[in-house]
């Protein structure tokens, strides 16, 4: 079963619609529904952080889920999900160089990422934040594999772990490679 953790956000539901169709063995849980040990009992195949308002330490169980269950349980973060992975690992949330809401942009990614495996260098993605990670902050075992031409992160990967985070939007109808992007990490 994949466990969708729900950051109280509109989009989880295109999250959920677009994870279903892959695989439909699917459980959405709200952020502040279970603690991390409790999610462990479930024994999810992966879990999915949404996208939501505000900043990781708002985000419920959402951090304490990526601190206590990586390296357990294959974890994808998308848009607050993402941060929260930045977070959890020592990395600094902070006002992104431009707001982008419901704007597109081409990014550059690392092919040799499992998340963006048989995907082209560049891909266009639709983007919904204020906030983003802060390169200099992060450890050196979460490693950059996506960014735009002005150098803002729109992904990360754990080193050792099956950790993801993506600061864009793979749900979205204006990521054309959405759709394998998530099927990289259902099939992982």
């Amino acid at each position: 079963m994949i466990l969708l953790v729900d950051n109280y956000d509109s989009f989880s539901y295109n999250l959920y619609q677009l994870i279903g169709e892959i695989n439909p063995d699917i459980k959405v849980i709200r952020n502040d529904e279970l603690s991390a040990a409790e999610i462990e009992k479930l024994a999810p195949t992966k879990i999915i952080i949404s996208p939501g308002p505000g900043r990781p330490e708002d985000a419920g169980v959402s951090v304490e889920i990526v601190k206590n269950l990586s390296g357990k349980i294959p974890i994808l973060g998308v848009c607050l999900g993402h941060q929260a992975i930045c977070a959890a690992f020592g990395g600094k949330i902070t006002y992104a160089k431009k707001l982008m809401h419901g704007k597109t942009s081409l990014i550059e990614v690392d092919t040799n990422s499992k998340i963006f495996n048989g995907l082209e260098k560049q891909i266009k993605v639709m983007r919904y934040h204020s906030l983003a990670a802060d390169e200099s902050t992060l450890p050196t075992h979460l490693k950059v594999t996506a960014k735009t031409d002005d150098g803002e992160i729109m992904a990360v990967e754990h080193i050792n772990f099956p950790v993801y985070g993506l600061q864009f939007h793979p749900e979205s109808i204006m990521t054309p490679q959405g759709v394998a992007i998530i099927e990289n990490f259902i099939w992982l």
